[in-house]
């Protein structure tokens, strides 16, 4: 069901006759896909959302009149309640993109950051090993995992459990992350001499990386893993070799465009699977 494309007649009236306890089942007999993809789709559309009313009307005249007294005596009472305050309009805004878990890794990112680029300003010249290079495809990881933990994150189950907690969620939460990790890298990275490609398409598909591999082990897991090898496979030899490897050179940025595309098509292909609690690990 598309933003375009209207909720039929059959599942409004299922969703209906379930909601108005007509219906055994979870709801009339509808599958749980079709219910989470309704209740998304109602959000936004506001005609199937007075065709549900009609319907839940017609189906339970009993339920509809509860509602109507129950929202007759609610009515005089938020017009008299005063406007919520800046700030926490401010949080229920920036709560889709957001988590508070998120605060103290992004905090650690930064550091780390800063850190790496200070070793990488003291030590010395041309040939050395840049630290920023060699930390910026990682460092957004912590922050994708944090931000859609379930360990972390108080309110987790909560947001989970709302029909918008898919891919669109997990993609608001990583954009949050990388709006706040790339322009500290790109302040890092003209600070040493390095090229924007350089580092941004290597952080880009590690993070892409971790979204597909997240969507069949967990968030978490996908992050941890993908450390442990990054370190394993790239950041321990290129520390005990004393040089840049080769991937992180100029003539590796056809790998890593390649390794965004596969990721990229990968979340795609299985955005259904970011709907089920197993991602959230």
């Amino acid at each position: 069901m598309s933003g375009t494309e209207h909720a039929s007649a059959r599942l409004i009236d299922g969703y209906a006759r379930g909601a108005a306890g007509l219906a055994s089942g979870p709801v009339a007999g509808l599958a749980a896909d079709e219910v989470w993809a309704l209740e998304a789709h109602l959000e936004a559309c506001r005609s199937c959302r007075d065709r549900l009313a009609a319907a839940v009307t017609a189906a339970a005249p009993a339920v509809a009149a509860l509602t109507e007294a129950v929202w007759a005596d609610l009515a005089p009472r938020l017009a008299r309640a005063a406007p919520a305050p800046p700030r926490r309009r401010l949080i229920a805004r920036l709560a889709p993109w957001t988590t508070p878990a998120m605060t103290p890794w992004l905090a650690m990112v930064l550091a780390v950051t800063l850190l790496a680029l200070l070793l990488d300003l003291a030590g010395p010249g041309s040939g050395r090993i840049s630290l920023v290079l060699l930390l910026a495809p990682v460092l957004p990881v912590a922050g994708v995992a944090a931000s859609w933990s379930r360990g972390l994150d108080p309110a987790h189950e909560l947001t989970a459990a709302t029909p918008r907690a898919g891919l669109p969620l997990v993609l608001r939460r990583t954009v949050a992350v990388l709006a706040v990790v790339i322009p500290a890298l790109l302040a890092a990275g003209r600070a040493t001499g390095l090229t924007a490609a350089q580092w941004l398409l290597p952080c880009l598909a590690c993070t892409c990386a971790t979204l597909a591999l997240g969507g069949l082990i967990g968030m978490t897991r996908a992050a941890v893993a993908l450390t442990a090898a990054w370190t394993a496979a790239v950041a321990a030899p290129t520390l005990a070799a004393g040089r840049t490897p080769s991937v992180l050179r100029a003539d590796g940025l056809p790998l890593w465009c390649a390794l965004l595309a596969l990721g990229a098509a990968v979340v795609l292909t299985r955005r259904g699977a970011y709907t089920t609690q197993g991602q959230n690990r």
